[in-house]
């Protein structure tokens, strides 16, 4: 199961994240366009003996623009509901599910107006302290044409 997690992460391209954003940053004009729905959590071991985090979902590009790139901003509370973790990464869409689960860049396959794709969010590791609960996510910056 390792070895297909790690073929998985390898054939995914996965980008690094690109770092953290400030939580009081206001989200896209075109978020409103992009609602996320059908989150779920889970996890699975890699090589190195941790555990990968994942958040899949299912977006929807209910606007009128070809959407060819989504930064979003993750935040992981604690049981407090004070942020745990705070992570800003790249949207990646899934591409195929057997006999993994491949992601790759919202540039790759566009969200043409009403488009609907499921996505992928990838963790390295997680806060210590998150309480468990599903994250908050904000679209933070949209790339997108006519």
């Amino acid at each position: 199961m390792a070895g297909v997690v790690a073929a998985g992460l390898v054939m995914s391209g996965r980008k690094p994240t690109v770092g953290v954003t400030a939580i009081t940053t206001g989200a896209d004009p075109y978020a409103t366009s992009l609602p996320m729905t059908n989150l779920a959590m889970s996890e699975s071991a890699n090589l190195a003996g941790g555990k990968v985090t994942y958040l899949d979902g299912h977006i929807a590009n209910q606007g009128d623009r070809t959407v060819t790139s989504v930064t979003v901003q993750v935040l992981f509370r604690n049981y407090n509901h004070e942020v745990a973790q705070n992570e800003t990464l790249p949207l990646t869409l899934v591409r195929m599910r057997e006999p993994y689960i491949d992601t790759e860049p919202v540039s790759a396959a566009p969200l043409k107006p009403g488009a609907e794709q499921d996505f992928r969010l990838i963790f390295d590791s997680v806060a210590t302290d998150w309480a468990g609960e599903t994250p908050e996510i904000r679209v933070l910056q949209v790339e997108a044409h006519p």
